[in-house]
């Protein structure tokens, strides 16, 4: 990998977070990809695509179908080698390992940015959007997904349930998952790092989270952030953590899956 400057995200992608993400990419797939086409209806036929956050690569694959090209980027070898291993027969497309704030990419080599829930962590988000700017063309586009705010949402019942005996995903400042849930602070970051014309849609998808509650609870508790917090406290209030995660999962079981109405915001603007 060439430069890393969000080393702690570096050591989670590339340690247990991305393996558990590269193994279960099906069950990360289900989670998100009913959010995929408001990013591929962005797509045009000539466009060379970045995947910014590609991860195990759905995304990018569906993408090059549509496109001229896709190239996805992640810190996760784990993920990327599951991405390639996909798209193995898929000839316009390619990954490349690397942190998008400092990541070498071609100046203009791009026409359209997107990525799929993967821009919240960055370590400097007006340098990491400066970055990809520098990597669009005249008149490049950028969308991408992102988390909302938990409160009022399925997640947030969920996690919600949680509170009494783990902290929650989303550290007061606003900081994880959630860095981006304010559109007034997604705007200011994109304007500062040199985008114009944004736009922040609030769409919805339903998540697949398991064929049933027990299923889908231990999946949740996998998860990289509530397995490292069930570690950190005692037997009994794990256990009490995750009869609650299962309790709240109950009113979202159909006769074929947990299924949650996930909520994101859809972000788009344009180099200046």
């Amino acid at each position: 990998m060439t430069g890393i400057v969000n080393t702690a995200q570096a050591e989670a992608w590339n340690g247990y977070e991305g393996e558990h993400w590269a193994t279960h990419a099906d069950r990360y797939d289900a989670v998100n990809s009913g959010f995929n086409g408001y990013l591929l209806d962005r797509v045009d036929a000539d466009d060379r695509v970045l995947d910014i956050g590609c991860g195990n690569g759905q995304l990018t694959r569906l993408a090059a179908a549509r496109a001229r090209s896709a190239v996805g980027v992640d810190l996760s070898g784990p993920m990327l080698a599951t991405a390639r291993a996909r798209a193995a027969e898929v000839p316009n497309v390619s990954f490349e390992q690397g942190d998008a704030q400092v990541h070498p990419f071609d100046d203009g080599g791009f026409d359209l940015a997107v990525s799929r829930f993967g821009v919240m962590f960055f370590a400097d988000p007006v340098a990491a959007f400066a970055n990809v700017r520098r990597a669009l063309g005249a008149g490049g586009r950028l969308a991408f997904l992102c988390m909302t705010a938990l409160a009022g949402t399925d997640l947030g019942r969920v996690f919600g349930a949680l509170a009494a005996f783990l902290p929650q995903p989303t550290g007061p400042d606003g900081s994880g998952p959630t860095s981006f849930a304010d559109p007034d602070r997604t705007k200011a970051v994109l304007a500062e790092a040199g985008f114009d014309d944004v736009v922040c849609t609030h769409v919805e998808a339903d998540q697949v989270w398991g064929r049933d509650v027990p299923d889908a609870a231990r999946f949740i508790a996998d998860w990289g952030p509530v397995r490292h917090h069930l570690g950190l406290v005692g037997s009994e209030t794990a256990a009490r953590a995750t009869e609650a995660l299962a309790a709240a999962l109950e009113p979202f079981a159909k006769p074929d899956a947990v299924r949650l109405r996930g909520t994101a915001w859809l972000v788009t603007g344009r180099r200046s």
